[in-house]
């Protein structure tokens, strides 16, 4: 760490901000924020096709009985959650320590964007699960190396009176690169290794073009602390008791994305089984729903965003996500229709938004120590969106299997995001 005195606020007088370990970062410009979305729109682009569609339907083409297919992508993505369980937190700690002449999160991305591509590229020619898994790891880790260290330049390089719309620019990107995913592979369903190879190219060149066109000061010359072992696995522990915001927040985030992701994971299974389409039409009636989101997830993001900045709230955006989220998941209960599944994605697109737009920004307020190690905390807080993203297949699986169907995924739906925006209410530091 540096010797210096951390001040996160610093960027507020418009001048170089002071980041998060004391070495400095430029202030943000005004291309920073359209590069975080596109950035961002590839990330999640990657996920949601890979998750969504390209990963679900090379499962399903190595055993296609119903309940092997379901049984193997829990297992998949179970084995993936345990090895991911720490890559955003592990970058982020060894990225705020980075010295390099392209600064500390840019040598990150690169090599997890790298990395993540090469695998993508062989992903399509695995053929038993064995080694779907060991590929699906390899890509999850590496895109967490890029999706951590871009989560810390909000701090780093915005005053918190900027984060709701920095943070809106991130979800932006989030909600629009689900669509975009999940309408890309759609069109690669028949051909599963050109799906794989588009995104991993993508994902690869838009990285180096953000890192070129947002340079950061190098960080050659910092003075970090020596390093020990026992330092830093300490670092990743952080008490709940004296930082009860910072774990209310992890809680809250972990309960929401899980009770999204457990529908969004298996919506091409849903129009499947629980709908009666076929293949090939569940996979294009899966892009049209995502596309059906879109509109409504942007509106709600930039108002919320901008809506929230200006008046200083969080929270009562994210109660608000909640009940629309709860409205939305009651209708495929009362319509076990297309329709049905498509009123949902609207109502449910709009509420998503709104989480999206505020907790994120709510997560910068949090951090220990103002943000003196944003890079690492961050990452910890992260890990409360990919757990629930990793383990939601395996849960949907064993509550499809177990608990009564497609249709109790619904029910524990709501019952998880309830829950979160309850975890919210201890949060004292941000209101």
């Amino acid at each position: 760490m540096s010797t210096t005195s951390p001040n996160p606020e610093l960027a507020d007088d418009g001048r170089t901000a002071v980041t998060s370990t004391g070495m400095q970062s430029p202030v943000a410009t005004k291309r920073l924020l359209p590069s975080i979305a596109v950035l961002s729109v590839f990330v999640f682009a990657t996920y949601a096709g890979v998750i969504g569609i390209l990963l679900p339907a090379q499962v399903a083409q190595i055993d296609p009985d119903p309940v092997a297919k379901v049984a193997n992508f829990g297992l998949v993505s179970s084995i993936s959650f345990v090895f991911t369980l720490f890559a955003q937190p592990v970058v982020g700690a060894f990225s705020d320590r980075t010295r390099n002449r392209l600064g500390r999160r840019a040598p990150w991305m690169l090599i997890g964007a790298s990395v993540a591509m090469i695998f993508l590229l062989g992903m399509g020619g695995m053929q038993n699960i064995l080694w779907v898994t060991v590929f699906w790891v390899v890509i999850q880790v590496s895109m967490n190396a890029v999706q951590g260290p871009l989560s810390a330049v909000v701090p780093d390089r915005f005053p918190r009176s900027k984060r709701g719309v920095a943070s809106a620019m991130a979800g932006v990107g989030m909600m629009l690169g689900s669509v975009v995913g999940t309408v890309v592979a759609a069109q690669f369903v028949a051909n599963i290794g050109i799906g794989y190879a588009v995104f991993g190219i993508g994902v690869l060149v838009v990285t180096a073009l953000y890192v070129v066109v947002n340079k950061d000061y190098p960080s050659g010359g910092a003075v970090v602390e020596p390093w020990s072992w026992a330092a830093f696995l300490k670092g990743f522990w952080i008490n709940p008791k004296r930082n009860p915001d910072f774990f209310w927040a992890f809680t809250a985030r972990f309960l929401f994305i899980l009770g999204y992701f457990v529908i969004a994971a298996y919506n091409l299974y849903l129009l499947q089984d629980y709908i009666g389409m076929e293949l090939e039409t569940a996979a294009a009636s899966a892009a049209t729903l995502a596309m059906a989101g879109l509109l409504p997830t942007i509106i709600s993001i930039a108002l919320a965003g901008w809506w929230s900045d200006k008046i200083g709230r969080r929270k009562v955006f994210i109660y608000a996500a909640t009940v629309i989220m709860i409205i939305g998941l009651a209708f495929p209960l009362l319509m076990p229709t297309f329709e049905g599944m498509l009123i949902m994605n609207i109502i449910n697109g709009f509420g998503f938004g709104l989480y999206m737009a505020c907790d994120t920004a709510l997560m910068t307020e949090v951090l220990p120590g103002g943000g003196t190690a944003a890079g690492k905390d961050l990452g910890i807080l992260n890990v409360a969106t990919n757990i629930p993203q990793a383990l939601s297949p395996a849960v949907a699986g064993f509550i499809i299997l177990a608990l009564g169907g497609y249709s109790a995924l619904f029910v524990f739906a709501m019952i998880a995001v309830v829950a979160a925006a309850l975890a919210l209410i201890p949060i004292k530091g941000v209101r």
